[in-house]
């Protein structure tokens, strides 16, 4: 549930913001997904039923920000071998279970515990006979979580991800690069695995790229070196970036180094993306009495979207408007905040003659490099804000006029939603 750092406006349209984000937060949880394909033992699909009996061997692997949820779910179902957990490390496990081990890795950026991961599910892996079975499970946030870095160090690769995150590149792009500067991203984790199996997947990417969630570790890869190269190009980032990065890609590009798998080797599932969780948040403000109209795949920088969103709410008679997707940020100031404080303040401007609330969220708790999931706030009489946006230090206004949103870590992790409520005082 979220919690306000202090309450800015005491009205109903601004609990009934509240509310919908909440259900939104309850219908990302990743179990409800996950429901429709477990039965005791056994997993189902469309066409077919997997008996995990009949296997020697059944293991479980779950990466991701909804790493222990989606476990805790799949050990109630299944009598597992071992297991292994790598999640946030600033997440209190949800449960524990003596054949399940667990790693805490470092995220947003890679730590040494993210290589100790890498190592030793690559080597779990390989250590698999043919009639063993692993059930992945795979959220957003893996990409950090468990690294195994291809002839570069673990400080290069932290800089690259630094660098791509603060010019404002999207998921997909920084996907890309991860997975060219990496021994087990873009299927390469699974490319020679004995045994069968399949993945789970809770997607936090946009147009739910299978290849780009957690950088496709347990699926395939249609990006090239060659792509990698262009988005540091684009985003002219080369000079700030290890000459060994560079001459990875270089030597992948020439082709002294393999691409990464084309195919995926075995079935990746769906089970929860950001499509879903605005369409629960629709009936939700439905049912609480508004006329909804839901905006899909934000997926551009957060003053082109702000733009969009405005404009939307301005033409509709709408007294709602949901939207969802994950907006960048071009980060020039040396302000603290994330993209959905940034977004909020952005929408503020665009609204600013429109009495409204407005809110917006990170369903995973986090956003950017604070504490708080979001903020909101009501257009009505709302402070200057413009020198805290030119500073990138949408946390320090809200921490000082109110608005900042709590959740602490949600165990999920299905992109960014948001609320605009038309209002009156």
């Amino acid at each position: 549930m979220l919690k306000l750092n202090y309450i800015l406006k005491n009205n109903k349209f601004f609990y009934d913001a509240i509310k919908i984000l909440d259900e939104g937060l309850l219908h990302a949880n990743p179990q409800i997904g996950l429901k429709q394909y477990f039965l005791k033992n056994k997993i189902k699909s469309k066409n077919s039923i997997i008996n995990l009996k009949k296997f020697d061997n059944v293991y479980l692997i779950s990466i991701g920000k909804a790493a222990d949820s989606m476990a805790q779910f799949v050990s109630s179902k299944i009598n597992l071998t071992s297991g292994i957990i790598v999640m946030p490390s600033n997440y209190k496990p949800l449960f524990h279970q003596k054949n399940i081990r667990f790693f805490m890795s470092g995220h947003p950026l890679p730590n040494t515990q993210s290589v100790k991961a890498g190592k030793y599910i690559k080597n779990f892996i390989a250590s698999t006979t043919k009639n063993d079975f692993i059930i992945f499970l795979i959220s957003g946030g893996g990409s950090a979580l468990v690294t195994l870095p291809n002839k570069i160090s673990l400080k290069e690769k932290i800089n690259v991800n630094q660098q791509l995150i603060q010019c404002g590149a999207n998921i997909n792009e920084i996907s890309c690069v991860r997975k060219h500067i990496s021994d087990i991203k873009g299927g390469r984790l699974i490319e020679e695995m004995p045994c069968t199996g399949i993945s789970f997947v809770l997607s936090d990417v946009i147009g739910d790229d299978l290849s780009s969630i957690s950088s496709g570790i347990t699926y395939a890869d249609k990006t090239t070196f060659s792509d990698a190269l262009k988005v540091i190009q684009k985003y002219k980032i080369e000079k700030n970036i290890s000459k060994n990065v560079i001459t990875v890609l270089n030597n992948g590009k020439n082709g002294k180094i393999r691409e990464t798998p084309t195919k995926p080797k075995i079935k990746n599932l769906l089970i929860g993306n950001n499509k879903k969780t605005i369409i629960t948040m629709k009936d939700k403000s439905e049912k609480l009495g508004y006329s909804t109209h839901a905006i899909f795949n934000l997926n551009s920088n957060v003053t082109v979207e702000a733009k969009k969103i405005a404009k939307k709410f301005k033409r509709t008679r709408k007294a709602c408007l949901i939207f969802g997707g994950e907006t960048t940020v071009n980060v020039i100031g040396k302000g603290k905040g994330g993209r959905n404080q940034e977004l909020v303040l952005h929408l503020s401007r665009e609204l600013k003659n429109v009495p409204c609330i407005i809110s917006s969220i990170g369903t995973d708790g986090i956003d950017g490099n604070t504490k708080f999931a979001g903020a909101i706030v009501s257009t009505v009489n709302l402070p200057p804000f413009e020198k805290f946006l030119k500073n990138n230090d949408s946390f320090n206004f809200f921490k000082k006029f109110g608005g900042l949103l709590h959740t602490g870590p949600t165990h999920t992790n299905v992109n960014d939603i948001g609320v605009i409520l038309r209002h009156t005082l």
